[in-house]
């Protein structure tokens, strides 16, 4: 058995293929199932790192509008406190000092005074006796001097970097406008800043600097407060994976175990996992896999009856004329050896009229998988076919001893079908042949088609004996004969065999029953001839 795979060619010559759009996998249960998991998981964690970018940007901008409320406030305290002089006005550091002792700080800020010159005047660091500590270096050895804490060429430079940026604000607030932003304090920690300028009148006394050092914290509560949101998005991935692997990895596995084992022990059954009652991809591909094993094991059993029948068929013409061969050297009366030359010459037609049969047979499944269906119309192939015969006779026949006609319900609609033109047509060649073998000289084939509840229904009539009603099943068998009015070995047995085949391969039925005839003398129903009836899908 061959099997040729051909690759369609696209419409229109050398066009290019219509793109494949992407599309929502609709039916499919398992696609979406992925889809929605994964984008669920996506989702959750976009969603929190949105959420909490914009807690934080919130937080810093209130902590700025606080400290700017502030700042405000301690400015214009300051501004009418601690202004002195006339008429060049200027700031008393005393006053200014003791204002900073009057307010309340809190620990987590950190405010700072400076003159109109950049000079430190006020720290609340200092006044609240708050120092900055850090863990002392090593314990000096013997002998080795030590001037203080050295601090490292990067803490230098971030120190620096500290100084320059807090100058920077310093030297912007002087030109009489609030300066608010994040930067890094001397100590390495990012806090929010806030300069305000001391103006008195026009005169730029001084600035007001209030620092809040506990971004870092509050981005710390962050980054913990997205642990559940990243501890949800990593459990519904894991949960996803390994509901995946146990839905679509695991049992691929086992339907490639199961194959393997039908390719490497040569079995024909296949032993499936239980997946049928799964109403997705993989439970249709179970089915589709057991259908598909189930039928080339049938498919298989077929062709081993198939060669036995052949074995049987063959041996019979080949016994006859091995008996015949034997024979002759023994026979001497002329007419007995003519009679043993005739039967093997019969035999030998016989033979051949076999292994002709045989080989279309055979072939008959690959012509079928080779061909695509394609909408053909009945009323004009039965036309045609009927025409064949108008000019074709049996040997002996004299013209119009055996008439075929051809009657169609609707001739103006056409009766399409989905089928194969070639095996269609001989199939009603076989069954006209058939018919007009079993009809007498004067008898007639009537070939007729109608239409009824979506189906196409051909059926072919003759005049001849009929069948015994216990054979009407049986002569659709390879290799079965029942012609009592021929010689033996006229024919093969294989026309309606292969009849039936090729209407099951396009999804119809073919059957044959006998025509009722009338009533005979003793009140018997006689038989006025046989009829094959066609059923076939209409498109």
């Amino acid at each position: 058995m061959a099997t040729v795979t051909a690759r369609p060619e696209p419409a229109g010559g050398d066009a290019p293929p219509p793109r494949r759009r992407l599309a929502w996998p609709r039916g499919s249960r398992l696609g979406r199932l992925i889809i929605t998991l994964n984008v669920l998981a996506l989702v959750i964690v976009v969603v929190g790192a949105l959420v909490l970018n914009e807690l934080r940007s919130g937080l810093v901008n209130a902590r700025i509008d606080s400290l700017s409320t502030q700042g405000e406030l301690i400015a214009n305290v300051i501004d009418q406190s601690a202004t002195v002089g006339e008429p060049e006005p200027a700031l008393d550091p005393y006053t200014a000092s003791a204002i900073f002792q009057l307010l309340f700080i809190p620990r987590s800020q950190r405010a700072r005074l400076f003159d109109a010159h950049g000079k430190v005047l006020a720290d609340s660091f200092v006044v609240a006796d708050r120092v900055d500590w850090k863990v002392l270096p090593p314990a000096r050895k013997p002998g080795q001097t030590q001037d203080g804490p050295q601090k490292t060429p990067a803490e230098q430079a971030k120190a620096e970097r500290a100084q320059k940026a807090l100058a920077d604000e310093i030297a912007q607030a002087m030109k009489g406008r609030t300066v608010a932003g994040t930067r890094i304090s001397e100590n390495g920690e990012r806090v929010v800043s806030v300069s305000i300028p001391i103006q008195h009148v026009r005169a730029i006394l001084g600035v007001l600097t209030l620092e809040a050092g506990d971004v870092d914290e509050i981005i710390s509560a962050e980054r913990r407060a997205l642990l559940p949101f990243i501890i949800v998005a990593m459990t519904a991935i894991v949960l996803s994976s390994v509901l995946l692997h146990r839905l679509i990895a695991m049992p691929v596995l086992r339907l490639a175990r199961a194959a393997d084992h039908v390719r490497l022990q040569g079995a024909r059954a296949i032993s499936l996992p239980d997946l049928s009652r799964r109403h997705d991809e993989l439970g249709d591909l179970s089915r589709s896999l057991e259908e598909m094993t189930h039928s080339l094991s049938e498919r298989m059993d077929a062709i081993e009856r198939f060669a036995a029948d052949v074995a049987h068929e063959i041996k019979n013409p080949l016994t006859s004329i091995r008996s015949a061969i034997e024979t002759l050297d023994l026979v001497t009366d002329p007419a007995a050896r003519a009679r043993l030359l005739a039967i093997l010459q019969n035999d030998v037609n016989r033979l051949d009229r076999l292994v002709t049969d045989i080989s279309n047979a055979s072939r008959l499944d690959a012509e079928l998988s080779r061909d695509a269906p394609k909408a053909i119309d009945l009323n004009r192939l039965l036309t045609e076919v009927s025409s064949l015969y108008e000019a074709q006779l049996r040997p002996g026949e004299a013209p119009g001893s055996v008439r075929v006609s051809l009657s169609l319900a609707d001739p103006s609609h056409p009766a399409s079908i989905l089928a194969r033109e070639t095996p269609i047509g001989q199939v009603f060649r076989n069954l006209i042949d058939n018919a007009r073998s079993f009809s007498p000289a004067d008898g007639e084939v009537r070939v007729s088609l109608s239409r009824a509840k979506g189906r196409l229904i051909a059926a072919v009539e003759d005049d001849g004996p009929g069948m015994p009603p216990d054979n009407l099943e049986t002569i659709f068998e390879r290799f079965y004969t029942d012609r009592p009015h021929q010689g033996f070995g006229q024919n093969s047995g294989l026309g309606l065999s292969i009849s039936k085949q090729i209407i099951d391969a396009h999804g119809g039925r073919i059957w044959a029953e006998n025509r009722p005839g009338p009533v005979d003398d003793e009140g018997n129903p006689t038989v006025s001839g046989a009829r094959f009836i066609v059923r076939l899908p209409a498109s």
